[in-house]
């Protein structure tokens, strides 16, 4: 744009229109329009003495506008004159306007001041009602998050921490949000964090005094659990044994009387206690305050750690569960140990059951089923060691009846126990041994207390004594008079008793073993097999050979064992009868007390061989012949008819033995015969070699004579044996000379 002002002035600048040139840049100074900058330069450009002849121009041009500001305000004068004299009137009455107006303005403010502090206190009370208002509002809106906070420490006083974590996860959710602009509520979501922590350590610490708690009354609980289970057990025997009153009765002679079965005993004392303490029974699980469990896991759900409470709980309680499996190092002397052992087991898993089918995924079934698995061959290696060490077979019965009542209360909360039944019968061997060991020093008792001689009874009612002891008939003896004996000596009843006594001890082991009656019967039988013919006929043997027995002993042991081979029978009809099993049945095994006996009898025989031998070569030793002597002394010696006299009244013993039957008459016999036979064929033997002995190296004829008196002495030795219906006598002739 100042190059187009530029051209367009040197085209002005001519001589001939120089004025209207200077009148424009006038114009376009006084409009203001353009610089005047701009302007000036276009004045003094490519022109000499321009200034000075705009000075000039510019003198003129302020003259022309002076004189017509002046003619202006000639013309405006007088008006203005007017209005100045207008002024002056109107002062005078502007100064009582102001006066009337300053005065009505003080009397509006005296009285206007009533009005601004009535003003002024409404304002201040609408105000102070909007804060009332907002004060209200805000307060109505905070009064629940505050309610609900002093309703979460009254819980948590009250140790209600699930309903604590439940009110704070309201207070979280749809209170604080609404007031989150106030600092009170920043310090109470900064506490919540804290508050959770407190709570969880709060019922951990609970539950840590729940499990030392169960840890420490376990054995009250499996206590209180077997008691229950044993009763409801017996209870329910006894009510199916009412309902069939015929079922399993079986009656005894036992001393005379008939026993009542021990069931009937026990089901009505059952009942009788059932009615009275029914009210009084307590349960397990009320024993136990599961409350911290239940508190502890749904606190840790709910804060979203139940998967660390699970893992926790679990751990703590294997831990104990090694606890409880570890028995005591005396735990076999005493019944109470072994009881006490089972209990805290049994106390243990009732409560894992409990827990169980009363949470939601703490325990699973399992995770039991690896724990009992892992108990139950802990326990059994727990009582074989120690059953092993159990010599008293009362303790072994008393174990094993505490397995059956731990069996069947651990059955009954589901757990298997099939391999606890196969131990009691690795036990049952062991319970035998300890029978067969005490049945041992009795069968030994008692034949020590023998006198070995035949019992005497003087009248009838201490012959119904002994037969009540013992099967005994015969009816010869029954046809003789008061006073009269019995073949047998003092230990035969005794011992028949005895044996009936280890067979009910037996029967004892085999009570709720859940098994059929062919294999109690089978049992029964093997037992009493084992104690015929290992520890009576050990007992025997042993007796045997003891130094003090003589033969007037040994006839009598030969008699006692005819009786009790006969009475094996009765033993039969003995297990028969409480196992109502019958003898026919094909699987039903036999006793061999046949065998036993005789074999003690023919112990007994052989060392009735033993002793006359070892006698008469007693008596050959005492035998003092001089080979050189002149003439015989016209008698048998001294030490022969000694010998002569000894045989003659042991022969006599022999017509002792029992006679009562043609095969018992037979056998005693055959055995007096043989007894003699020997005795008689070892004298001859003994004589024979005192001639033919090689020290000797001359006899004399007297010597010979001697000798010779000597064996016609031996040749009338009688003998007495029975045979063909009655005892007969023989000559034994000597025929070695």
């Amino acid at each position: 744009m100042a190059r187009k002002s530029k051209l367009h002035l040197r085209e002005l600048y001519s001589e001939e229109n120089k004025d209207q040139i200077y009148d424009n840049v006038f114009a376009e100074i006084e409009s203001f329009e353009l610089p005047l900058g701009t302007s000036l330069r276009s004045v003094y450009d490519d022109q000499p003495n321009a200034h000075q002849r705009f000075m000039e121009k510019l003198d003129a041009c302020i003259r022309n506008h002076d004189r017509e500001i002046e003619k202006m305000c000639n013309f405006h004068h007088q008006g203005f004159v007017d209005a100045i004299t207008e002024l002056l009137k109107v002062r005078a009455d502007a100064e009582k306007l102001k006066v009337q107006v300053t005065d009505t303005n003080r009397r509006l403010q005296d009285a206007g001041k009533e009005v601004i502090a009535q003003t002024e206190e409404i304002i201040r009370c609408r105000i102070q009602q909007r804060n009332i208002t907002t004060v209200v509002e805000k307060l109505q809106l905070c009064l629940p998050v505050l309610e609900m906070y002093s309703k979460l420490k009254e819980q948590m006083n009250v140790k209600r921490y699930y309903s604590a974590l439940k009110t704070m996860e309201q207070l979280e959710n749809m209170y604080l949000p609404r007031v989150s602009q106030y600092r009170f509520c920043q310090i109470m979501i900064e506490n919540l964090p804290k508050l959770r922590e407190e709570i969880k350590e709060i019922s951990m610490s609970d539950l840590k005094d729940f499990l030392e708690s169960i840890r420490k009354h376990s054995d009250k609980i499996g206590e209180t659990a077997m008691k229950q289970a044993q009763q409801q057990k017996t209870f329910n025997t006894a009510l199916q044994k009412q309902n069939n009153v015929n079922y399993g009765r079986n009656m005894y002679a036992i001393n005379g009387r008939v026993p009542e079965p021990k069931y009937e005993i026990t089901s009505k004392r059952t009942l009788e206690e059932e009615d009275e303490h029914e009210e009084e029974v307590l349960t397990a699980h009320d024993l136990v305050d599961f409350s911290p469990v239940y508190r502890c896991l749904h606190i840790y759900s709910v804060l979203g750690d139940g998967e660390t409470f699970e893992n926790y709980y679990r751990k703590q309680r294997r831990k104990q569960a090694r606890l409880v499996l570890q028995p005591q190092s005396s735990m076999h002397e005493t019944v109470e140990g072994y009881r006490r052992y089972f209990s805290q087991i049994v106390g243990f898993f009732v409560v894992e059951d409990h827990i169980l089918h009363v949470t939601q995924g703490l325990v699973t079934r399992a995770y039991t089923d690896e724990l009992w698995n892992m108990a139950l061959s802990k326990i059994i290696a727990v009582l074989r060691t120690h059953s092993s060490y159990c010599t008293d077979p009362d303790l072994v019965l008393e174990l094993k009846n505490l397995i059956v009542v731990f069996a069947d209360t651990l059955q009954g909360y589901g757990f298997p126990v099939n391999r606890l039944f196969d131990l009691l019968f690795e036990i049952r061997d062991q319970y035998n041994e300890t029978l067969l060991k005490k049945w041992a020093g009795l069968f030994r008792d008692i034949f020590e207390a023998d006198n070995y001689s035949p019992i005497p009874v003087a009248n009838e009612e201490e012959y119904k004594i002994v037969i009540s002891k013992f099967p005994f008939q015969d009816p010869e003896l029954d046809k003789q008079s008061f006073p009269k004996k019995l073949p047998m000596s003092q230990s035969v009843p005794q011992i028949y008793i005895q044996v009936k006594e280890f067979i009910y001890a037996s029967l004892k082991f085999s009570e709720s073993l859940h098994r059929s009656s062919t294999e109690i019967d089978d049992m029964l039988r093997k037992s009493t097999n084992l104690l015929l013919t290992r520890t009576l006929s050990s007992c025997l043997q042993n007796l045997i050979k003891k130094p003090h027995i003589g033969l007037t002993e040994l006839v009598q042991i030969i008699i006692n064992t005819t009786h009790l081979e006969q009475a094996c029978k009765y033993l039969e009809d003995f297990i028969t009868n409480i196992t109502n099993i019958s003898q026919e049945t094909v699987h039903t095994a036999r006793l061999y007390g046949l065998s036993t006996f005789k074999d003690a009898r023919h112990a007994a025989e052989g060392e009735i061989y033993t002793k006359l031998n070892q006698k008469i070569d007693e008596f050959i030793q005492l035998a003092d012949y001089n080979w050189t002597m002149s003439e015989s002394a016209g008698r048998a010696s001294g030490y022969l008819m000694d010998l002569i006299n000894f045989l003659r009244s042991t022969f006599q013993v022999f017509t002792h033995l029992p006679n009562n039957n043609n095969d018992h008459a037979a056998m005693s016999g055959k055995v007096a015969q043989t007894a003699c036979m020997s005795a008689c064929q070892h004298l001859s033997t003994s004589l024979m070699q005192m001639l033919l002995d090689s020290e000797l190296k001359q006899i004399s004829m007297g010597a010979v004579q001697q000798f010779n008196l000597d064996v016609i002495q031996c040749e009338c030795l009688q003998v007495v044996y029975y045979t063909n219906g009655r005892w007969r006598e023989q000559w034994q002739k000597f025929d070695f000379l």
